[in-house]
């Protein structure tokens, strides 16, 4: 059984950033700075719990009245660093091993399972669950039909968890808890030389780089993922590449006949240290579960607000761009997102989920999920030129200009990557090449 936890440290780079408490009554939590931390004085939260107001004595936030389905809660500070779908069906199964209900786990505690696995550099005290605190060698095929399992719900997988804790079970549970989105993912460390895959967590030994693998072959019913959806991702990032936008390293890791797709983590340095990361969504509050309730013109805001450098609008611009022409229509406030370091200084995160996403009949992508100059369709060459104007980029003919020209190329990039036929005719025919 699992001790409930009432009040959780919040950490950063060997620092307590203050505690968050959690009001059971009424579902929300109370987060206060701690105030050594004022006084070094790292905006981690600049939009919504900015350092002057707290250190002015306004130190404790809560933010009761955000919507629960996707803050929980949580300052979007905090929210940002919770397991999302994927995530938290792997803590459920766990739950049930334990004697406890997903209900009777609050969120707070959930950042406290998370502990210092998480995406970016904040870190939660007490840990939950310590034995997945290591780094271990993982085997892809086993975690793939480990994931399967965790997406089916299996009820084996539940005595599992609770007969047998020890390796496969709790690789899982290492790899798949903290990464973001509702896809199927793992964090993995990989050795080049060696080929060797291990949870990539925590620290890994020597000669391991951090990456983010999407699970290939997984399938989610609720999600519709097509065949080969891997390969289809790692076409997109070899197009908008080509387009001038800046992703980390992308590859695919081939595991009989699936094609995992990776990409390398951006919340690493160079040197393996953790960067901090906010999404737009955790920012400025801006929900990402309710499409066209925000704008890009709303994102260029929050930059001037942060702000960054000239370099790093035209780069979002440029993505604007290449989501329209390309459809990737899943553009919401959680797929932007914005990297502090240690010094405190804020820039534009690499891009990511860059991927075809378009449904016609879909809930969701029918139709872009940020507006672009009022619209979330129907998009004019006009109306990307408008909102280039507003944001005063110098180059808005000549980004769209090149970005048409690389996503019209989208039959090379798709048979480098192995993407089936049938599949590159059917995307290519959606692209909108003539805006």
């Amino acid at each position: 059984m699992v001790d409930r936890v009432q009040v959780a440290e919040v950490r950063i780079w060997n620092m307590s950033v203050g505690a968050v408490s959690w009001d059971e009554e009424n579902r929300f939590a109370i987060f206060e700075f701690d105030p050594g931390f004022l006084e070094y004085g790292l905006d981690l939260s600049p939009i919504m719990m900015p350092i002057d107001e707290a250190r002015r004595g306004a130190a404790r936030f809560e933010f009761r009245r955000l919507p629960f389905e996707t803050y929980k809660g949580l300052p979007g500070l905090l929210a940002d660093a919770l397991p999302d779908k994927f995530g938290n069906a792997i803590i459920n199964q766990w739950l049930a091993g334990q004697g406890r209900t997903p209900e009777s786990f609050s969120p707070m505690e959930r950042l406290c399972y998370t502990g210092k696995r998480g995406m970016g550099a904040l870190e939660f005290r007490p840990v939950i669950n310590v034995k997945i605190e290591t780094s271990v060698p993982v085997e892809v095929q086993a975690l793939t039909e480990l994931a399967q399992a965790v997406v089916d719900k299996r009820s084996q997988l539940q005595s599992d968890f609770l007969s047998d804790p020890s390796d496969a079970m709790l690789n899982i549970i290492r790899v798949g808890t903290s990464a973001g989105g509702n896809r199927p993912k793992a964090v993995i460390a990989l050795n080049d030389k060696t080929g060797k895959v291990r949870s990539g967590q925590v620290a890994a030994p020597k000669g391991y780089d951090y990456w983010i693998l999407k699970f290939d072959g997984v399938r989610d019913t609720s999600l519709g993922d097509p065949a080969g959806y891997g390969r289809i991702e790692y076409a997109y990032s070899l197009m908008a590449k080509a387009a001038g936008i800046n992703m980390t390293e992308c590859r695919l890791l081939e595991e009989g006949d699936r094609a995992h797709f990776m990409t390398r983590r951006f919340d690493r340095s160079g040197r393996n240290e953790k960067l901090h990361v906010q999404s737009l969504c955790a920012m400025a509050h801006f929900d990402f579960n309710t499409p066209g309730a925000h704008s890009y013109e709303e994102a260029f805001r929050i930059m001037r607000e942060l702000r960054l450098p000239y370099k790093d609008a035209e780069q979002q611009y440029r993505r604007m761009v290449f989501n329209v022409v390309a459809r990737n229509q899943d553009d919401h406030t959680k797929n932007i997102a914005f990297i502090m370091d240690k010094r405190g200084q804020w820039g534009l995160a690499p891009a990511f989920d860059v991927i075809y996403a378009y449904n016609p009949d879909g809930p969701w992508t029918h139709q872009h999920q940020m507006s672009i100059y009022g619209k979330r369709d129907g998009f004019t060459i006009a109306d990307l030129l408008a909102v280039g104007k507003e944001m005063n980029i110098k180059s808005g003919v000549p980004i769209i200009e090149a970005v048409i020209e690389s996503v019209s190329q989208w039959p090379r990039f798709a048979s480098e990557a192995g993407v089936e036929n049938r599949q590159i005719e059917a995307i290519g025919k959606v692209h909108r090449l003539s805006l």
